[in-house]
């Protein structure tokens, strides 16, 4: 995926398409993939995660008909747009916290199945990167299906655990469901369309696993009562600023695992 120069409706999978919204940083990447699903014939769309307030990004969105508006998580680069697109559309917005469900739209619960604009949505619970994550599977998108990741997975780099409301135990545990979906095509909120949900959870559990052995390394170096930002010191010694708030809080995430999760600290 490329910085659009505007609003432009981009094909991601069979039954996907999305709008790259104008909000890049270091932590969204180009900005926050807002995408559009339907089957085909279908003149109504479902549109998940509706990105920042940016009026042309959700004028763009709301161009052909919005049944549904589903969000993958909380935070403002994927949910600040939701009650404006729902004005704009009157679609109903549903996400796990009732907090940002609008127009009626009620809270979604795992496991839910959803049938809109042609297309099978499964509901699957993700906490991990926070408590309320949710992915979006389309078990009917293309020959191995499909699953939208929120930031749960995406397509460039790791994700951030926002501890202490997202926690690394919660977040193996996505991995491992994730991983189960096999070679789904990963529709990431961040960053380019990746293949095979099961090959890229692998890698990320490794890199967990990676990062936890820096991390009891350092411990060893610095004592097991080591502050977070201690820890960041040694084991994100060269990351860039614009993210040191995000390893240092990862670096939470990992010593409560360590710690008092029972991952052996």
């Amino acid at each position: 995926m490329t910085p659009a120069s505007g609003p432009i409706l981009q094909r991601s999978s069979d039954l996907t398409q999305f709008i790259l919204a104008p909000n890049p940083g270091p932590m969204s990447l180009e900005g926050t993939n807002s995408y559009v699903l339907r089957a085909a014939g279908y003149p109504g769309a479902v549109v998940v995660d509706p990105g920042p307030l940016d009026d042309a990004h959700l004028r763009a969105l709301a161009a052909g008909p919005v049944e549904l508006i589903l969000i993958t998580h909380r935070h403002a680069d994927h949910t600040a747009g939701a009650a404006r697109l729902h004005e704009l559309t009157a679609a109903p917005v549903r996400a796990a916290d009732p907090e940002h469900c609008h127009g009626g739209g009620e809270p979604l619960q795992d496991g839910v199945v959803i049938h809109a604009a042609g297309v099978g949505i499964t509901v699957l619970a993700a906490p991990g990167h926070t408590s309320d994550s949710l992915c979006f599977l389309l078990p009917d998108d293309g020959p191995h299906g499909s699953v939208l990741t929120g930031d749960t997975i995406l397509g460039r780099g790791t994700t951030m655990l926002d501890y202490p409301d997202g926690t690394l135990g919660d977040y193996l545990a996505t991995l491992d469901r994730l991983e189960a979906l096999g070679a789904a095509t990963v529709l990431p909120a961040h960053g380019p369309v990746l293949p095979s949900v099961e090959s890229i959870a692998r890698d990320y559990r490794l890199h967990r696993q990676e990062r936890l052995g820096q991390i009891r390394a350092a411990l060893d170096q610095l004592g097991r009562d080591a502050t977070a930002g201690e820890v960041a010191d040694v084991v994100y010694a060269d990351v860039d600023p614009s993210v040191r708030r995000a390893a240092e809080t990862s670096v939470a995430a990992q010593l409560h695992y360590l710690r008092e999760e029972g991952g052996q600290g």
